[in-house]
């Protein structure tokens, strides 16, 4: 079976990187092939993640290219080498530029911790999204999967999962919940939908 080259961009702990890669072991991404896993910070823990599971690692830091230009010029050469078709945006803290995206159009995936579009943008990512739900008084959240463009959070929604919210909810209970009920079912399962889709489109240009 033909499988799509994924590459999963990161910054932090990697929990929804290990969610694909559990996914994976489970035999649920037949599709897919997690082919390279690339972070902007060098001492995130979710390339630990990928070196356990066997996935090749690169790191790019914006520090040490000196500009955004040559940040996202660098991880554009990591992806070609890699022969990479889709790349998952999983807890990665860098906007990406509309010179970038609009290089990957429809081409790149990102997993927001809320029900999109409520509390997207600018600023709403990891806590400060749970932190808003609550103060905003919302009785639903959830998680959002959908295509990247130059807009933070403006891309044609995928998937999205509701998750309830409960009384005494902390921002960080909020988070777990949302973590397990919501973003690592739907990532999984709209990766694995979107490489079946792009398979058999690359099947049909065969033919």
């Amino acid at each position: 079976m033909s499988r799509v080259r994924v590459a999963v961009l990161v910054s932090g702990g990697g929990t929804n990187l290990q969610a694909l890669i559990d996914a994976a072991a489970r035999g649920q991404l037949p599709h897919v092939e997690l082919a390279l896993v690339l972070s902007n910070h060098k001492n995130a823990f979710a390339l630990q993640r990928a070196a356990l599971a066997g996935i090749p690692t690169r790191v790019v830091t914006r520090r040490a290219a000196g500009s955004q230009e040559a940040f996202e010029a660098a991880i554009q050469t990591a992806l070609e080498q890699a022969g990479i078709e889709l790349i998952v945006l999983a807890g990665f803290m860098s906007i990406l530029s509309a010179g970038f995206t609009d290089r990957w159009p429809e081409c790149i995936l990102n997993i927001h911790p809320s029900l999109l579009p409520a509390f997207g943008g600018p600023g709403c990512y990891g806590l400060h999204v749970h932190e808003m739900a609550l103060a905003r008084g919302v009785k639903l959240t959830g998680a959002t999967v959908h295509f990247v463009n130059e807009i933070p959070d403006g891309g044609r929604i995928l998937a999205q999962k509701a998750v309830a919210v409960e009384d005494g909810d902390t921002p960080e209970l909020l988070q777990r919940r949302v973590m397990e009920q919501a973003e690592w079912i739907l990532l999984p399962q709209t990766l694995e939908r979107v490489a079946a889709e792009r398979t058999m489109e690359r099947e049909k240009s065969d033919v």
